[in-house]
C-alpha cells in the first residue's frame, strides 16, 4: 500500500487510522531518512491509543514505554546502534511479540533480532517539498497481513 501524504497531519491521521487496528503483540518497523517522518507518525500512533504524554524520539534511551488502556506502547530507535547493532546483547527482542505494540525506528541495525511478523512502514520525502511523503506499507506474517488488510479498508 503506497499513500502520499501533504502535511504533518495527514501523516498522523494515517498513524491513527493504524492504531485502532493494532493488537498487542504487533511489531511495526518505521523506515526513511532523518526528518522523514518516523517520529511524527508514531506521535499520532500514540495519540490516538489515548497518550497524553509527549511522545519524542528515543535516540539516547534506545526505548521509551507508555501505557495504554489494552497494552504497553514501546517506542524503540536504534540510530545509535548503527551497523553493529544487536538487539540480543540489550534485550530488545524481549518487546517484540509479546504483551505490548514496538514501534522500530531504525530497525534495519538490528535486522537479525526482529521477528518474521511484522508491518513495515517506509516513509519517502517528495523531492523539492518540504512537507510531501510517500508512505508504503508492507507486512509479512499472518498478523501483519490482517493489520495491512483493515487499514486498507
Amino acid at each position: 500500500m503506497r499513500i502520499l501524504v501533504e502535511t504533518v497531519n495527514e501523516t498522523q491521521e494515517i498513524a491513527a487510522k493504524l492504531a485502532k487496528n493494532v493488537k498487542a503483540g504487533d511489531t511495526i518497523l518505521l523506515s526513511g531518512d532523518l526528518g522523514a517522518g518516523k517520529t511524527t507518525f508514531t506521535q499520532g500512533f500514540a495519540k490516538a491509543l489515548g497518550i497524553k504524554r509527549p511522545v519524542k524520539s528515543p535516540t539516547f534511551t534506545l526505548v521509551r514505554e507508555y501505557q495504554t488502556t489494552q497494552f504497553p506502547l514501546y517506542h524503540l530507535d536504534v540510530y545509535r546502534l548503527g551497523e553493529e547493532g544487536n538487539a540480543e546483547d540489550l534485550g530488545l527482542s524481549e518487546y517484540f511479540g509479546g504483551e505490548g505494540v514496538a514501534l522500530v525506528e531504525w530497525s534495519q541495525y538490528i535486522k537479525p533480532d526482529l521477528p518474521d511478523d511484522v508491518l513495515k512502514i517506509v516513509f519517502e520525502r517528495v523531492p523539492n517539498y518540504d512537507t510531501k511523503r510517500v508512505i508504503t506499507l508492507t507486512a509479512s506474517g499472518d498478523k501483519s497481513v490482517a493489520l495491512l488488510s483493515e487499514m486498507e479498508k
